[in-house]
């Protein structure tokens, strides 16, 4: 099995929509570990209407939790203990998409993060940058937050509208490849995603 993890700078970033164009475009399956927020639909039914795929390819979450916070406190919340200790991914015959909850920091119990739980996955990671104001110091922060626990970094992902010299200065003071720009899309369909997404991004990084 090959799976890669899919995390952000923080929330609302696009993450979500590029996990989806990511796991069309690798023929695979999703997952995501921890789903807060139940309410308004959860990230695992967007992928599916984003995707394209079929609902065997878009893995049920190991905890879905009803408030839409951080994990450690969803969980609390919903008096839910997160088995980290026990948490993997799933074993799958295609690429599998891991997608992360919020940011690269973000925590799943009071003392263990996301970042935390994918060094002991042993997986590697691209991060989502969007390339609004503050995404430079946002970018490089959760770069050295990867690289400290050992975590391989295919790269970075934009999403947004093109800023040169943001992603430029990204990639060059963080040491990481610039894998491309997903462009903000009006309207958002499977088809449009996939077509942005195959002209914006070489699917060879990602394998």
């Amino acid at each position: 099995m090959t799976a890669i993890v899919v995390t952000a700078t923080g929330t609302d970033i696009g993450k979500t929509v590029f996990a989806a164009a990511l796991t069309a475009a690798l023929d695979g399956r999703y997952w995501k570990p921890v789903q807060a927020g139940l309410d308004e639909g959860t990230d695992r039914e967007r992928v599916l209407r984003l995707s394209g795929l079929s609902e065997d390819r878009i893995l049920p979450e190991a905890y879905a939790l009803t408030t839409p916070c951080s994990p450690h406190r969803a969980a609390e919340i919903d008096g839910v203990e997160i088995a980290v200790d026990t948490l993997a991914p799933p074993t799958c015959d295609r690429p599998l998409v891991i997608e992360g909850a919020g940011g690269v920091l973000v925590p799943f119990t009071r003392s263990i993060t996301f970042a935390d739980i994918v060094a002991r996955w042993q997986l590697p990671a691209v991060l989502i940058a969007a390339t609004s104001l503050g995404t430079i110091s946002h970018s490089l922060a959760a770069i050295e937050a990867l690289r400290a626990r050992g975590i391989a970094i295919r790269g970075v992902a934009f999403v947004g509208d093109a800023m040169e010299d943001s992603e430029a200065t990204i990639a060059a003071m963080g040491g990481v490849k610039r894998l491309g720009r997903l462009p903000l899309l009006d309207p958002l369909t499977p088809a449009s995603l996939a077509a942005a997404f195959a002209a914006n991004f070489d699917l060879a990084n990602f394998r």
